[in-house]
């Protein structure tokens, strides 16, 4: 299966009341999970990548042939959509879509809302000409996500007003306000505003996300799914489960130096917490 856009996977999703889980890929081996559990699951997945990460990885195209690659190899019939998350700009966003990726987020929301619509709207002009799918944030998420930090003091519940108009204006395909999530790891527990959650859906009438998915309980997601979140994304949860198998691995086997047997270890464990995730989010067994 090709490569596809978020719209009619996040539509589906919102109709069928359940979410598709953003995995972001920090490595070969995380995409492999990624593919490997959806197949598995028989559940549509969303592939992130970070601006850092296509540093990483070595650059849009690599990245974009890479998984394409792979869902031939693994022969991966569920829907993939590859996806640019928190872009910082329109020229970013147009590489981004040149190297054939089938989704990307323009993240002005440190922007006025004014100018905010402004780049979203140029990026949604060129994205949906091609069958890419557009999300956007309104509001700021605070927390730490590779390297870009939003202070607390600086972050900012999204308005339901704004949000219906932001809408109206951009026609995104995906809209992620902020709701009291947070980038990396949760200081204390989690206190999202679902009643703010609830207004948004009902003025906007478009998918949402939910970002900083990490750490949020079962019980709480599950609610935010039956109020309209079709999308959630989790990153620093599977890198942090990648990283402790690592590191239990090599200490456990202090001569080990094969780098495929330990790092197929750290992949299997991911792949095995993204499976739970697709349970836990509704998304298995949709395909």
């Amino acid at each position: 299966m090709p490569i596809v856009s978020m719209k009619n996977m996040l539509q589906t999703a919102r109709e069928g009341r359940y979410a598709v889980g953003q995995f972001n890929v920090n490595s070969l081996e995380f995409a492999q999970a990624f593919l490997l559990a959806a197949e598995e699951e028989s559940s549509p997945v969303i592939l992130g990548v970070t601006e850092a990460a296509v540093r990483h990885l070595g650059g849009y195209a690599l990245i974009a042939a890479s998984v394409r690659e792979l869902i031939k190899e693994y022969e991966v019939t569920v829907p993939v959509a590859l996806h640019l998350d928190h872009s910082s700009s329109f020229e970013v966003c147009a590489r981004a879509i040149h190297a054939g990726f089938s989704s990307v987020m323009i993240d002005g929301s440190h922007l006025p809302l004014s100018d905010n619509i402004a780049i979203t709207s140029k990026v949604v002009a060129v994205a949906h000409a091609l069958g890419v799918s557009v999300e956007a944030e309104i509001g700021r998420i605070t927390g730490e996500e590779d390297g870009i930090v939003v202070e607390e003091s600086l972050g900012t519940f999204a308005s339901a007003k704004d949000c219906g108009h932001f809408m109206l204006e951009t026609q995104v395909d995906c809209l992620a306000p902020a709701l009291g999530s947070v980038h990396g790891r949760y200081k204390g527990e989690p206190q999202l505003q679902f009643d703010l959650l609830a207004d948004i859906v009902r003025l906007t009438d478009v998918p949402c996300a939910l970002h900083g998915g990490t750490g949020i309980p079962t019980d709480a997601i599950r609610k935010a799914i039956s109020l309209g979140i079709c999308k959630i994304n989790v990153n620093t949860e599977n890198q942090m489960l990648y990283t402790k198998v690592l590191r239990n691995t090599l200490a456990e086997e202090a001569d080990l130096y094969e780098v495929q047997r330990y790092s197929r270890q750290a992949r299997d464990a991911v792949k095995a917490g993204v499976k739970q995730k697709m349970r836990e989010f509704g998304s298995s067994h949709q395909v």
